[in-house]
């Protein structure tokens, strides 16, 4: 396709997708915007966009399409600001934001003059940010949720997704509404409950030290996500409360469930419990990318010497495989300990226990 995109946000997600248009789409002409004038220099030096914005005033107007990758408020107000210019009768303006319902009801006033906006969330993500963490395979077969109004032929909504085929995403079509619940049910609420967790955690540090230094395991492992930008979790927050306000209803009523049957000793109900979770969480899809970012760790049982990080490490820099994460669980003298490294894909970890096999007699494992 040919044409002229204009990207607004060149953080991981808007340099993502650019990356992507890009190479599925090399005719096209990519411009950056961003308010961080080093992001739009490093995004021009990187090569992620062909040139940067001369300003929104000035090149809106003539883009094909308009990509809005920036936090959900600021998204809001640009929608605002777009529908004051006289933009292409054919143009499509979507966004990558993490919430529906607000951003769609800012949107009317696009509406209102004849511009169509369609609402997108890439669903997927990295522990870091900013454009020069931006990869061309960060969406490749993660759920791409569309959320066109009724107004928008389906037409239209090909269009875009044939602007976003490089992404090689699995697209979805679901209402704002629909959205926002299924988000909240497997996203936002999973966040309020892991910051909650630490927030237990780190009370019961107050009394009890060992707390902290039990706490460095598979707790840390569980509660990850509550390192999210605090920022962006807050306006989440706010901007899908509705929904967040019943699932915490929901989940009240569970706990109150759950105590009734510690309270009363209910041996087979609370076996029934965990086994009910147990069976519904072995059933869920494996190979697919989610609403959380997929956290594809090789755990490697190492001895205590020096330099065998560095081992290891290196073996991996000679296949060219990259990490995300290193860290050792423990590790004491004549005792072996758990070295544990992240990886972005499932592939590239399936690859570095090959190597590491190949060159070692260490014993690894995976954790599903």
């Amino acid at each position: 396709m040919e044409g002229r995109v204009l990207i607004i946000g060149l953080g991981l997600i808007g340099g993502s997708l650019a990356m992507c248009i890009k190479g599925q789409h090399p005719q096209a002409e990519l411009i950056g915007l961003d308010a961080d004038k080093n992001q739009m220099d490093l995004a021009m030096m990187l090569g992620v966009i062909d040139r940067t914005a001369v300003s929104l005033e000035v090149e809106a107007p003539e883009a094909d399409l308009i990509i809005i990758a920036t936090p959900v408020l600021a998204t809001g107000n640009i929608i605002e600001l777009l529908a004051t210019l006289k933009l292409k009768n054919e143009v499509i303006v979507t966004d990558t934001g993490s919430t529906k319902g607000y951003i769609s009801t800012k949107a009317t006033c696009l509406r209102a003059k004849g511009v169509t906006f369609i609402g997108g969330h890439p669903m997927a993500g990295s522990h870091k940010s900013g454009v020069a963490a931006a990869k061309k395979i960060l969406f490749e077969n993660a759920f791409y949720l569309l959320t066109p109004e009724a107004s928008v032929g389906s037409e239209t909504v090909d269009r875009l997704k044939a602007w976003l085929s490089g992404t090689r995403a699995k697209f979805l079509d679901v209402s704002p509404e629909e959205h926002d619940y299924l988000t909240g049910v497997v996203s936002h609420f999973p966040h309020i409950i892991a910051a909650s967790l630490v927030h237990q955690a780190s009370r019961a540090d107050e009394g009890n030290p060992l707390v902290n230094r039990l706490a460095a395991g598979g707790f840390r492992d569980i509660t990850r996500i509550a390192s999210s930008n605090p920022q962006m979790w807050r306006d989440i927050l706010l901007q899908n409360r509705e929904v967040l306000i019943s699932l915490l209803t929901d989940w009240q009523d569970e706990m109150s469930r759950v105590k009734e049957l510690l309270v009363a000793n209910e041996q087979d109900r609370i076996y029934d419990f965990f086994d009910a979770a147990k069976k519904y969480r072995d059933g869920l899809p494996v190979s697919d990318k989610g609403a959380i970012p997929s956290f594809y760790d090789l755990f490697v049982d190492v001895p205590d010497y020096p330099g065998v990080i560095s081992e290891i490490t290196g073996y991996l820099a000679v296949e060219n495989i990259s990490i995300t994460n290193i860290r050792i669980i423990e590790t004491r003298e004549d005792i072996y300990g758990v070295l544990v490294i992240s990886f972005q894909t499932p592939d590239d970890r399936a690859r570095a226990q090959e190597c590491i096999g190949k060159k070692t007699d260490y014993e690894m494992s995976v954790a599903e």
